[in-house]
């Protein structure tokens, strides 16, 4: 593992303090899995690298992996086995010294990681996992390398709770890897710094003014934290995600608060924007009667739409979301969970198609949506924004693409970096085409 500074932070302190600017945290390189048609390796003719240097890198690893990997062939080993034995041989080859700093002398090893042993023993799924894990590893790997069942248990339990997803630009998981440093970091559903990736580089960036940067343990329990799970879900939803992937229940600021807004109704009254609970017999704000029939259809609704949603979770349709999306006009209230997902599914749908009208009007749609629940600083916004500019620029709309990119440069910028590929590649130059173009027309 490599940290980027050290004596360098004390300056980017001094910085944040005078400016309150936001500020990269920790970076880290990672011994990962990721897939993906770039170079092809030679041998076993089943690993991929992005370039020749990659593939150097990887060969301490991949010797022995990749004979194994011949040995199989053409059976295809499931990515979490592969990445299980890379572990396995790394671990081998002296890689239970190997160090992940998070401070200039404060570090974790592999074994420093939670295992949740005991979890996982009790855990039915899970088990299965494993079982079904250790059966394809034990004809994977050779019998030198093969830890005990209970050693096996321990790096699969801290495979489960301690990996990150590798992400491309636009936040796709394209790839899973362990990060020792960055492992110490706990979770909050409101979390004050984002990890994004650059490359296999990890990066862990602010999104909120901390007043110092403490990386004892303590200070890192308390003060530091990201979102395991995905936000856009409700609190009953993120809760149970957690506890069955991570075994713990989050009580964090946000899992305390009421959520009005994730299963409300429309107002009966088309003049009332207030969100209502389906349990009412009356908005509280207008007053409106919440009637028997209406309650039955907004049932029937969001079954309607959480079956589709559900059957859109490998491929978004444009026909099938537009369908969810007229059943919910004056049903669902626009913060709705639901209605937002189907509006994000809309989205990308009419991008996939290339209907760029309807992409951009989904996506300006989906944009209060994503700042209600991810919050006007998250990576995810901006790419947002950055989608939207870029579609309007296509349509010849260079003012309001201008508009748009402008604040995805605002939110990228932070939790990227204006070095990051994203911002110096992409944004900037559409920037500053959509610049030219509005000054023109």
């Amino acid at each position: 593992m490599k940290i980027f500074f050290h004596q360098k932070i004390k300056q980017i302190i001094v910085h944040i303090n005078a400016f309150g600017t936001h500020y990269i945290l920790l970076c880290y390189h990672v011994i990962y899995y990721c897939s993906g048609k770039l170079l092809k390796c030679s041998n076993c003719q089943y690993v991929y690298y992005c370039d020749r240097n990659c593939q150097k890198e990887s060969w301490p690893i991949h010797k022995a992996e990749c004979t194994c990997l011949k040995k199989v062939s053409p059976k295809v080993l499931p990515d979490a086995a592969r990445l299980m034995a890379r572990i396995i041989l790394k671990l081998n080859q002296g890689g239970a010294e190997e160090v992940g700093y998070y401070t200039e002398k404060n570090f974790r090893r592999f074994k420093d990681l939670m295992s949740h042993y005991s979890d996982i023993k009790v855990d039915v799924k899970r088990m299965e996992h494993f079982t079904m894990l250790c059966g394809v590893l034990s004809q994977f790997l050779d019998e030198t390398f093969m830890p005990n069942i209970a050693e096996l248990m321990g790096i699969y339990g801290r495979i489960c709770t301690n990996s990150f997803n590798i992400l491309d630009i636009n936040m796709n998981t394209i790839g899973v890897g362990i990060y020792l440093g960055a492992s110490v970091i706990d979770h909050s559903c409101k979390p004050n710094v984002i990890v994004v990736f650059e490359g296999t580089t990890i990066i862990v960036r602010t999104l909120t003014d901390l007043p110092s940067l403490d990386w004892s343990q303590a200070s890192i329990d308390k003060d530091i934290r990201i979102s395991y799970v995905d936000l856009l879900n409700s609190n009953k939803d993120r809760r149970e995600e957690l506890h069955s992937s991570y075994y713990f229940w989050c009580d964090c600021e946000r899992c305390k608060k009421e959520e009005p807004m994730v299963e409300a109704a429309a107002c009966p009254n088309l003049l009332c924007d207030s969100p209502c609970s389906i349990e009412a017999d009356e908005c509280e704000k207008c007053n409106k009667e919440i009637s028997v029939e209406f309650k039955e259809t907004f049932r029937e609704v969001v079954d309607f739409t959480i079956h589709h949603l559900e059957k859109m979770k490998t491929m978004a349709y444009l026909d099938v979301s537009k369908i969810c999306l007229k059943k919910q006009k004056g049903i669902m209230h626009k913060f709705n969970i639901q209605h937002v997902r189907t509006l994000e599914m809309a989205h990308i749908a009419a991008m996939n198609l290339k209907c760029w009208e309807d992409a951009e009007f989904y996506g300006k749609e989906l944009v209060p949506g994503y700042l209600l629940y991810y919050g006007e600083i998250h990576p995810l916004t901006g790419l947002l924004y950055l989608t939207v500019g870029k579609i309007q620029l296509h349509l010849e709309k260079p003012k309001e693409a201008f508009q748009a990119l402008t604040k995805a440069n605002t939110v990228l910028t932070i939790t990227h970096g204006d070095k990051h590929s994203i911002v110096e590649e992409e944004l900037r130059p559409l920037l500053y085409q959509a610049d030219m173009e509005s000054n023109s027309a």
